[in-house]
């Protein structure tokens, strides 16, 4: 009897750290689920805000940019110089030439063209059906040689989506010029 009742003693002492250990990963999955709701709760306060952002003159800071195709969708653009209207914009089907500078509502940068060169100095080319949401309706929205802040809602990102070093509902913010529409597809008739 008495060896039965030390086997269930050890077992019981080398259990508990397990126990201890389980408990602490659910405290602390709790605390990461908490830390997710407050920075989601952070980027969207901080949406809201820019959309009621105001000039010095009460103007609006940002143009909202809510587009036709999907009326619960919406991008803030802030145009630091416009390019030559005359051009057209691009398609969902066309390859242009971006630069640009990505960061979070922080101010933690997550990427940047600037350390390319594959298609000359910090050109970022690439197809709008590649690229988030976001950047779809921003570039849609721009003609060639405008410069702009933009700033994306989650939803129109990686929405709860965590990737590289972007959290999961995160709002972008981007400085970006729009160099070039490179090959302006019109796509084929049905």
């Amino acid at each position: 009897m008495k060896r039965n009742t030390f086997g269930i003693l050890m077992a019981m002492a080398l259990c508990a750290p397990a126990v201890s250990l389980v408990s602490c990963s659910l405290d602390d999955n709790d605390d990461k689920y908490k830390t997710d709701e407050e920075w989601q709760r952070q980027n969207m306060d901080y949406y809201a805000e820019q959309l009621e952002r105001k000039n010095a003159d009460g103007t609006p800071y940002y143009e909202h940019i809510i587009p036709q195709w999907d009326e619960n969708a919406s991008v803030l653009i802030h145009y630091y110089t416009r390019g030559t209207t005359g051009l057209p914009s691009p398609m969902l089907t066309s390859t242009v030439d971006v630069k640009y500078r990505g960061h979070l509502i922080n101010d933690v940068a997550f990427d940047s063209s600037y350390l390319a060169t594959t298609y000359g100095d910090s050109i970022f080319r690439t197809s709008l059906s590649n690229v988030i949401a976001g950047w779809q309706i921003a570039l849609s929205n721009m003609h060639p040689g405008d410069s702009v802040e933009l700033v994306i809602p989650a939803q129109q990102a990686y929405n709860t989506t965590a990737t590289g070093k972007v959290p999961a509902n995160s709002t972008l913010i981007f400085d970006m010029k729009f160099v070039d529409i490179v090959s302006y597809e019109v796509p084929a008739p049905r």
